[in-house]
């Protein structure tokens, strides 16, 4: 472990336990489930909560465990679902926030370390590594980071959770879970909330960045090429009649050869604009329209 005990009983006190109730007929539900535990940060003695927002989505019930393993009611306030963040309000002031630091001066080979809830009970728990990539992310979800935070410091608990530099400053919110060699987990830089807190705040979400064009549906690249993985029950592509195993050649005739390039493409249109999708399919190729869909107000 590379952080003192010092600097952990330092950061420790910032942290949260979160238990998210959704109703059954959410969308979220049958993805995600209608119990879910995470982590998070208190990032402003107001008592605003720092999570991922795969945590908070849907929530009709929240409830936020602290380190006295006092439990308070919270809010979520605000959802940006192109970063991946999610903010919890609880009505109590006057805690211990986490200062925050952008992850612009990063760079790989940096020590870090997660703290995290444990979900036994409202237990923390801490893993330290060292920050193997600072890079553009892209997965399968219609999802894509322009920087990521991968580090081989394994999550030690649940989602959400802070990770930190070795000042115990939080740069970031862990996310993912890789699994492999050298990249254990992905943190989402904590300047996507930092940068537009007044706007999320105010607004709930990032207002200010023009709406972009949702499809419902998961893929991955094959011998450069697209392939649908799956499609979101509900979702704009189900109901245009997008199946997995459809190879996606083009949309709107512009060619497309791997992830990145059909998000590039696909996000260049904005929500509710109809994408001509070029496929192949049973051995021949057809056009199938698609009218896009916004991810916020399906899941909303």
């Amino acid at each position: 472990m590379n952080a003192s005990v010092k600097l952990i009983e330092q950061v420790v006190p910032s942290t949260v336990s979160i238990h998210v109730t959704v109703p059954q007929d959410h969308h979220s539900a049958p993805l995600l489930g209608p119990e879910r535990m995470g982590s998070g940060a208190i990032v402003d003695p107001a008592g605003y909560i720092l999570t991922v927002n795969y945590i908070v989505i849907g929530a009709s019930k929240v409830k936020v465990s602290l380190v006295d393993n006092s439990q308070v009611d919270g809010e979520v306030v605000a959802q940006d679902f192109a970063s991946g963040i999610g903010l919890i309000k609880i009505a109590s002031s006057g805690f211990p926030a986490a200062p925050l630091r952008s992850s612009q001066e990063l760079k790989p080979g940096d020590d870090v370390f997660i703290a995290a809830g444990s979900g036994e009970e409202n237990g923390r728990r801490v893993s330290g590594g060292g920050l193997t990539s600072v890079a553009p992310f892209d997965a399968y979800w219609e999802y894509s980071l322009d920087r990521a935070l991968i580090s081989t410091a394994m999550n030690p608990g649940l989602g959400g959770g802070p990770m930190f530099d070795m000042h115990g400053r939080m740069i970031g919110v862990v996310s993912l879970n890789l699994n492999e060699v050298g990249k254990f987990s992905l943190a989402i830089p904590v300047e996507n909330f930092q940068d537009h807190r007044d706007e999320l705040i105010r607004y709930g979400r990032r207002v200010s960045r023009p709406s972009r064009a949702w499809i419902g549906m998961y893929s991955y690249t094959l011998r450069k090429h697209l392939v649908v993985a799956g499609v979101l029950p509900g979702g704009p592509g189900e109901t245009a009649g997008l199946k997995a195993g459809d190879v996606v050649l083009a949309i709107d005739d512009q060619e497309v050869s791997d992830r990145p390039a059909f998000y590039q493409q696909l996000w260049s249109r904005p929500a509710g604009e109809t994408v001509l999708f070029r496929i192949f399919r049973n051995n021949a190729v057809q056009t199938i329209p698609v009218v896009s869909g916004n991810v916020e107000e399906f899941f909303a």
